[in-house]
């Protein structure tokens, strides 16, 4: 399987897309007990290793639970509808989602500056890959950019502040699509914005958690502000 041109996933990762998606399409009812290792070994046909490496980051991102001696279960999603985000209806519902992202995303951020290990940083780095690609070429891929955000919540180690950026999802996407648009009638604005993000992924590689808080901060005002200059 594929993640992105160049890049092969790892058979954990694909074991794991495929049972993401079968979890959240319902194909497992909540509480319902997952197949054995040897079982969805024997369905993927890969080794009980890589299944131990998907379950793993399932239980991580809060989708299955385990129960000593018993196995894996399917934990109650509910992830979007109890957090109660309808859909953004306006300009101020724009704003407020900014307000909130202000509040989580700088402190996800220093969190996971503390807490990120090699796999969970990853995927902020290939997102920043691809922004890069994309700002050379003089475009904004949303899909980069809340794939940035969105490893930084999961590499925080807090399923709250990633379930939270996951329901978010169709909310950011809206003031990323205003947000690019803006970026491209701005000279500079594109490779700006790039360097913000670098710094961002730099500073937690580094584990400079306060200056990745202030980094995040920084980044998020100067997008609401270019959107909204009276806010």
């Amino acid at each position: 399987m594929m993640d992105q041109p160049g890049r092969r996933k790892s058979l954990g990762e694909a074991v794991f897309d495929r049972m993401f998606k079968a979890i959240k399409s319902g194909a497992y009812a909540p509480d319902e007990r997952l197949p054995t290792e040897h079982d969805l070994a024997a369905e993927f046909q890969v080794s009980r290793p890589v299944v131990r490496e998907a379950l793993k980051k399932l239980r991580d991102q809060g989708l299955v639970y385990s129960r000593q001696g018993a196995g894996s279960f399917v934990r109650q999603l509910g992830i979007r509808q109890p957090l109660g985000f309808g859909a953004v209806e306006n300009v101020t519902g724009l704003l407020r989602c900014y307000e909130f992202r202000l509040m989580l995303e700088p402190a996800a951020a220093e969190q996971a500056a503390t807490r990120h290990r090699p796999e969970t940083l990853e995927p902020v780095t290939e997102a920043l890959e691809r922004l890069r690609d994309a700002t050379a070429r003089q475009k904004h891929r949303e899909d980069a950019d809340f794939a940035f955000h969105l490893g930084i919540a999961r590499a925080s180690e807090n399923r709250y502040v990633a379930i939270a950026m996951e329901a978010l999802e169709s909310h950011i996407a809206v003031g990323m699509q205003f947000h690019g648009q803006s970026l491209k009638l701005s000279p500079g604005a594109l490779e700006r914005v790039y360097q913000e993000h670098r710094a961002i992924h730099d500073a937690i590689r580094e584990r400079d958690g306060k200056t990745a808080r202030a980094l995040m901060q920084a980044h998020l005002e100067h997008s609401r502000d270019r959107l909204f200059p009276q806010a």
